[in-house]
């Protein structure tokens, strides 16, 4: 089952607690990409990089099954850069810089050969761009997931509220919910939102794990305790990206296998973690993956007792 995304393939300049580093790969659709592969050789990527970027983690996509024909190498421009510094909690950040450089103009062209994908993954850009990938596409996908932040809901709300009546699902976090909405109690948000196009959506709660709605139905799902946390960038894009490859590999879009995949897909957030950006997810072993969804499982399987 073919999986599109479309995103941000970038630099970033992180400093946690626990160290810094310089420029390293980061951008929503690297993350997403590389966490959808251990699932499926079936993804093709859309994006925009400057003539700066490396062409051995291109190659490092089109070795883990990603087809990057719709990546487009800008000559003699610079790729997306952000930084950012991290406070004690992990939970909050300060960005220091954003320099959009090629992201600023972005025009996302797809390739004749991406219009028969079935599932499409938006990743976090303006909501006018992920608008128009969906209308250049000549057959609407099985299913389209969409991400998003606060900073559009502030710049464009009008944009936003258009492309979630385009969408089927929304992945955004507990503080981006409580905004969209206007309701602190998440239930209430959640039927709110959905109200606005969306008939999934996914709240992401960090390390208290990720809710997911639909009707009247709700499933929570844990985040895995960690001994250590060095880096919390790209964890929620690398949630998306495994909840995605989960749903394109298996090819079941009901509520059931969504629960399956909001685990998939929070087991790999929980290797992303463990090291900054993308390095975890690129070194990571199938057989890690398989342990740690086990983990995952014993953490959520018991017993219940009657009283």
């Amino acid at each position: 089952m073919s999986l599109l995304i479309v995103g941000s393939v970038a630099f970033d300049a992180i400093e946690t607690p626990f160290g810094k580093t310089d420029k390293i790969i980061g951008g929503a659709a690297s993350y997403i990409s590389l966490a959808a592969s251990y699932f499926t050789q079936k993804s093709k990527l859309v994006a925009v990089v400057g003539e700066d970027f490396p062409a051995a983690f291109i190659n490092h996509l089109q070795a883990k099954g990603v087809d990057t024909e719709g990546l487009q190498i800008k000559k003699g421009e610079k790729s997306f850069f952000w930084s950012g510094k991290y406070h004690t909690d992990m939970n909050s950040r300060d960005t220091l810089i954003t320099e959009l450089n090629v992201l600023a103009d972005f025009d996302p062209i797809i390739p004749d050969s991406y219009q028969d994908c079935e599932y499409l993954m938006l990743g976090n850009l303006t909501p006018a761009i992920q608008q128009l990938v969906i209308n250049r596409l000549t057959k609407r996908p099985k299913l389209i997931v969409m991400d998003t932040m606060n900073f559009w809901m502030e710049i464009a709300l009008d944009d936003l509220k258009n492309t979630l009546k385009m969408v089927d699902v929304l992945t955004i976090n507990d503080e981006e919910a409580r905004q969209l909405s206007g309701e602190y109690s998440l239930v209430k948000a959640a039927a709110k939102i959905r109200e606005m196009g969306p008939k999934y959506l996914i709240i992401k709660k960090g390390e208290n794990g990720a809710l997911l709605f639909h009707g009247k139905e709700v499933f929570f799902a844990p985040a895995l305790p960690l001994e250590e946390v060095f880096d919390p960038t790209g964890a929620g894009d690398t949630f998306a990206g495994g909840f995605i490859g989960y749903l394109a590999k298996t090819g079941d879009i009901s509520f059931e296998n969504m629960k399956n995949a909001i685990i998939f897909g929070s087991a790999m957030a929980s290797f992303c973690v463990e090291k900054f950006g993308t390095e975890r997810i690129v070194e990571l072993q199938e057989e890690e993956l398989q342990h740690r969804i086990a983990a995952f499982r014993n953490l959520v399987k018991f017993n219940l007792a009657s009283v």
